[in-house]
């Protein structure tokens, strides 16, 4: 994968995405937990307002803190990550992952996590960028990007979908009516918002207009400034 390019289509995407925006939300949350068996997971079972605590935590952190945070944090990517170690466990191998062991297990995948940031962290734009591809399939995303900002205590995260997988119904039967749509030249944007006294927050979804397939979801949070 070029990395650069990736970056560079990531940033361009987030002077799009991310403008500020308002409505409710907690300011505190604990790591979502690795299931010990095989997890059926689909796209709908991800909710962006889940990580909006976690994106709010890392805002305040330096880069590479924040950037962990945000990606431990990620049920996604928690559940991606156990799954592979879970593929890894074969029968001849010894020792393996207590996969049984859930404490363990979870132990095993904050450490994976940890490791992708320290391999994968770029700086470019004047943001701290990890940009992961979610390579074993089929599972419900594709790819996972957390972005800090160096300059301002901003704190982004986008994940695309996998193709087909979760679509606008969907996203509209789970999260209601849209605060705003637009129309961009190759795709729609569906836009929800959240607000608390310490920060702003939302999620802008890109859809397919011709097929209605939801493409990717750009998160962000910027706290407010009290004086």
């Amino acid at each position: 994968m070029d990395m650069k390019a990736a970056t560079l289509r990531v940033i361009l995407a987030l002077s799009l995405f991310l403008a500020p925006a308002f409505s409710t939300a907690s300011d505190s949350g604990s790591p979502p937990p690795v299931t010990r068996a095989q997890p059926v997971f689909s796209a709908d079972d991800f909710d962006w307002r889940d990580m909006v605590p976690y994106l709010f935590d890392a805002a305040t952190l330096p880069e590479g803190q924040a950037l962990k945070a945000m990606l431990e944090n990620s049920k996604v990517l928690r559940i991606y990550i156990a799954n592979e170690i879970r593929a890894e466990c074969k029968p001849d191998k010894s020792p393996c992952v207590a996969t049984d062991d859930r404490s363990s297990l979870d132990g095993e995948v904050s450490k994976r996590i940890d490791e992708i940031v320290q391999e994968g962290i770029l700086h470019q734009h004047k943001n701290a960028i990890v940009d992961y591809r979610l390579t074993r399939q089929p599972f419900p995303f594709s790819e996972i990007v957390a972005i800090k900002s160096a300059k301002k205590p901003d704190a982004y995260v986008i994940l695309e979908f996998a193709d087909h997988t979760y679509t606008a119904a969907q996203m509209q039967a789970k999260y209601g009516a849209p605060y705003d749509t637009n129309i961009y030249q190759w795709y729609s944007v569906f836009t929800y918002r959240l607000d608390s006294p310490r920060y702003t927050s939302k999620a802008v979804f890109e859809v397919d207009p011709v097929d209605g397939a939801v493409k990717k979801v750009a998160i962000s949070l910027k706290p407010k400034n009290h004086h």
